[in-house]
């Protein structure tokens, strides 16, 4: 290739085209696919009806189009910020109740507010404070919280109430309780959603299949199990009749959210950036992350974030601009008024593609080979390993210690290799 052609690459990668094309289609609703119904899986890991999750697909992805500087980021319900939105409202109401769902699109609000601050006064700079320890012991430990908490779905097994982990303990410890269909169900869903991925092609649509054949079996066997149960049909209604008397309860955990979930789409969009020699800007990321949630909160739904997973397949289908994100959310929009064929479909299944989603986030490689790599970031991701796990719900409060901790070794290095004056 020659010098001219070089420059010509590099500059067209750098100036990636503003207008959709063709193939933003194609990747908009291939994402749309698999987002249906993870959407509603999150939205019952953050104790919500799963219907929520399915109006925080439509309108939030639509409005971060217009904002990102990403072409590939995809918005919507992601699992660290359900678990997070879980942990916020914890304790505050009952869990699936109107003041519990009242509460979450409040949060939301709160979220955007923040982000859409944070991005308009330029402060993206402020994503430092989530050093990569930070950022490996949370994930670590908030994953395997979200697998704990699925598993009494996957078995089957109707667990006294109870903490997250000890629930997990009680369902793996009562084999009698286990619901066979529902292991094979959720069992047959993570092989879909996993191997399908890596031993038949990596674009193989497993949720989807996983989904479909849910539906389907639930419907000629007369499945008898938990399942979704209704799912309201139409659009949302757009208000913000919010309980505005609680925003002081719920402003640090909406700040925290909105710092802790910005972590994993920074990284999506810095990554893809530096691998597609594009250009990207932290603060504009703020503003459509900021957006997405105002939309959220408008939609009555719950907090959303940037997913690694929808941004890989989204760029893997061949999405050119940021308009593959406002198809997805079309496309969601366009599937709410037939939403309620998903009303057979097993619980099982929801918590399979749960699984699914997060079982890659848990990172003990990372964590031992820390402790030989630097002993004081080491300290960082497993204190905020234990904290998270041991404050778990309210896990925001174990990404505080983290951030906390972190800034104080990083203050104790820089007084330790600080080199007395010679005179």
């Amino acid at each position: 290739m020659s010098d001219d052609q070089t420059a010509d690459r590099a500059e067209s990668l750098a100036k990636p085209p503003s207008r959709p094309v063709p193939a933003d289609l194609l990747a908009g609703l291939s994402v749309a696919m698999v987002l249906v119904p993870q959407s509603m899986a999150y939205a019952e890991l953050a104790g919500l009806p799963s219907h929520l999750g399915l109006f925080a697909s439509a309108l939030p992805p639509i409005m971060a189009a217009f904002f990102a500087s990403s072409p590939y980021l995809q918005t919507g319900p992601v699992a660290l910020t359900s678990l997070l939105t879980f942990g916020a409202l914890a304790g505050l109401a009952e869990v699936g109740t109107p003041d519990y769902v009242a509460m979450a699109a409040l949060l939301a609000l709160l979220v955007g507010v923040s982000r859409l601050l944070l991005g308009v006064f330029r402060l993206g700079v402020v994503t430092y404070l989530m050093r990569d320890p930070v950022v490996t012991g949370f994930t670590s430990a908030a994953a395997i919280l979200i697998l704990a908490s699925q598993l009494p779905k996957a078995l089957g097994a109707a667990a006294p109430a109870g903490g997250v982990l000890w629930r997990a303990g009680w369902s793996l410890g009562h084999v009698d309780q286990w619901e066979v269909a529902s292991v094979v169900i959720a069992a047959i869903t993570v092989l879909l959603v996993l191997a399908g991925r890596q031993v038949i092609h990596r674009l193989f649509p497993g949720a989807l299949l996983a989904v479909v054949g849910g539906v389907v079996i639930s419907r000629i066997v007369d499945y008898a199990g938990p399942v979704v149960g209704q799912v309201p049909t139409g659009l949302p209604d757009l208000s913000l009749d919010l309980p505005w008397g609680s925003t002081g309860t719920l402003l640090v955990g909406g700040v925290l959210i909105a710092l802790v979930g910005y972590a994993e789409p920074a990284s999506i969009a810095r990554v893809f950036a530096e691998e597609d020699g594009q250009r990207w800007s932290a603060d504009r990321e703020f503003v459509s992350q900021g957006v997405a949630n105002v939309a959220a909160a408008v939609s009555g739904a719950f907090p959303v974030g940037g997913s690694f997973s929808r941004s890989s397949l989204n760029r893997l289908t061949g999405a050119q601009t940021r308009w593959s994100g406002l198809v997805t959310g079309a496309a969601v929009l366009a599937f709410l008024p037939f939403a309620d064929v998903l009303a057979p479909l097993p619980q099982a299944t929801l918590g399979g593609v749960v699984i699914a989603a997060v079982v890659g986030l848990v990172r003990p490689v990372a964590l031992v080979s820390m402790v030989r790599r630097s002993p004081a970031a080491a300290l960082v991701a497993w204190s905020t390993f234990f904290a998270t796990l041991a404050l778990a719900p309210r896990v925001e409060q174990g990404v505080l210690v983290g951030i906390l901790l972190s800034l104080a070794v990083g203050l104790r290095t820089r007084r330790t290799t600080r080199r007395p004056e010679v005179r």
